[in-house]
């Protein structure tokens, strides 16, 4: 650990000196921390319960030079499987923009559509079975295409398979996605689409649909997530599936209520899908309230929320199980600790 945060230290000294005179650098730490109670049925599960401190991140971003920009995000308290600090770093990527067009490289999210797996975590209280399991950082290259009206994006993107590390066989580490997405902004609609081929074993792809919806009206909001999941064409359409839905409502710049609900499931003959597996129809339902004490800021937010659970999730392992229901209160701030301009 000590040779970690000096690690991180020189890390974080070095680009300060060198962004004195080659660009902009900011420098913030996230964290929030929360109080659960779990319950399975009428059973408290009281490893799950208690004060728990869920995210602490440090991010940078910044310029090298004109048209060239950094950013980093590394997770200070996420276990590294590995003893690597690498493991816990969320991203690290460097980009070149010139004109409507930007190359990226580094560690990058996974470019998978949808507004939930969008969601900064930090920003998340329960999720899908599919976002607990997904694994939505990896080594990549990717190239992004933005409109002049700024209205419409299309990236494309090569990366590490999300599925390389999983315990399948550990000599499967040499495994790839290809990705596509297009982000737009058009008024009251806004989109996160992709379609993906991802290995889930060498050579053999699982191929996603994900279509992320947003629907803005005054002071309501509406995510709309459909994703396709199929390992052949056999079973291409509507037998391996998740959809999410949350519908929030902003009554005044410092509090949001919201309600959203989940549904997973997997009635397909075929493996592959190691994040929702085969068996599975799991529900989750549930709501909410944000609220930011600060005038005119957002970097502090307190939070009430809880969801309920019902179906069947065929892992035995999984994040969200039959009858469990789970209370959560917290807090999350955001410091900024260095901001040094041009």
């Amino acid at each position: 650990m000590k040779h970690t945060v000096l690690t991180l230290l020189l890390v974080i000294f070095t680009v300060a000196a060198n962004a004195q005179d080659s660009g902009l650098l900011t420098l913030r730490l996230e964290t929030r921390v929360d109080y659960l109670q779990e319950y399975i049925q009428d059973t408290k599960i009281n490893t799950n319960s208690g004060f728990k401190g869920k995210y602490l991140n440090i991010r940078m971003d910044g310029t090298i030079t004109d048209g060239l920009t950094y950013s980093y995000r590394q997770r200070l308290n996420k276990p590294n499987k590995d003893a690597s600090f690498f493991d816990a770093t969320d991203w690290m990527t460097v980009t070149y923009t010139k004109g409507n067009w930007s190359a990226s490289t580094g560690k990058q999210v996974v470019g998978i559509g949808g507004f939930e797996y969008d969601g900064a975590p930090i920003d998340l209280y329960f999720c899908s079975e599919y976002w607990n399991n997904i694994p939505c950082y990896k080594i990549g290259l990717s190239g992004a295409y933005t409109t002049d009206d700024m209205n419409d994006k299309f990236l494309l993107q090569v990366c590490e398979s999300p599925f390389r590390n999983y315990a399948i066989n550990p000599d499967y580490k040499e495994m790839f996605a290809c990705n596509a997405m297009w982000y737009g902004s058009h008024g009251l609609f806004s989109s996160i689409w992709s379609v993906n081929m991802i290995e889930y074993m060498p050579g053999r792809f699982i191929n996603y649909i994900a279509l992320g919806n947003k629907f803005t009206f005054n002071d309501f909001t509406l995510d709309l997530d459909i994703m396709n999941r199929a390992v052949s064409a056999r079973e291409f359409l509507g037998r391996d599936m998740s959809v999410i839905g949350k519908l929030q409502w902003s009554p005044s710049p410092c509090i949001n209520i919201f309600a959203k609900v989940t549904h997973d499931f997997n009635d397909s003959d075929e493996i592959g899908d190691w994040c929702v597996l085969p068996g599975t129809s799991i529900t989750r339902v549930g709501g909410g309230i944000e609220y930011f004490p600060v005038k005119s800021s957002r970097n502090f937010r307190l939070h009430l929320n809880c969801c309920h659970t019902t179906g069947v999730n065929s892992s035995a392992s999984g994040a969200l199980q039959p009858h469990q229901t789970i209370v959560d209160a917290g807090v999350t701030w955001f410091m900024n600790l260095l901001n040094i301009k041009r």
